[in-house]
């Protein structure tokens, strides 16, 4: 009877490492599902940033597919896919965002020096509004139907391969619903 009582640790964590393993490798393990896929955008802040157009829920709205991006200045991961953003709005694309947890001063300088992508911005200075979008950390970003209706979250910045295997196929499929 001690030997099994000696083997019972060996069993337990084989069973644990095994649990992991398989839920490391199933389908879809790095994505995080958003309860807001199809349903209607949830509100937007109603305060903005000083010379900047006011992003407002009739911006989502507008019949066009829009990319909604929760950045910052301070963070780093919003600085590498910032001109991944200023590429799809050069390229026509509706791109708008929700500066969260910033300084209006500094959001504004860092557009100013290293331009601005966005038809119109909203800020959430105090992460309020992020949590009613489902948002933990910047940056995250949103694909947003003509209607209002979210097709699409992604969590983490705009570059690499997981953005080119996870969210241009997303962008490209929405833009070609719209058509």
């Amino acid at each position: 009877m001690a030997r099994w009582l000696l083997l019972l640790p060996v069993i337990l964590f084989a069973g644990l490492a095994a649990m992991f393993y398989v839920g490391m490798y199933r389908e879809g393990a790095g994505e995080l599902p958003s309860v807001l896929i199809g349903h209607e955008a949830p509100v937007v802040p109603s305060t903005g940033l000083p010379g900047i157009p006011q992003l407002s829920a009739a911006d989502l709205r507008t019949g066009e597919v829009t990319v909604l991006n929760f950045w910052a200045s301070w963070c780093p991961p919003c600085r590498a896919e910032h001109p991944v953003l200023l590429d799809m709005a050069k390229r026509g694309i509706r791109v708008v965002g929700i500066n969260m947890m910033d300084d209006d001063a500094k959001a504004a300088a860092y557009l100013a020096r290293e331009g601005n992508p966005f038809i119109g911005i909203a800020t959430d200075p105090n992460g309020r509004n992020r949590v009613e979008w489902g948002v933990t950390a910047p940056p995250e970003t949103f694909l947003i139907a003509g209607d209002g209706t979210i097709l699409f979250r992604f969590v983490g910045p705009l570059v690499g391969t997981d953005y080119e295997t996870r969210f241009v196929p997303e962008l490209e499929k929405a833009l070609a619903g719209q058509n």
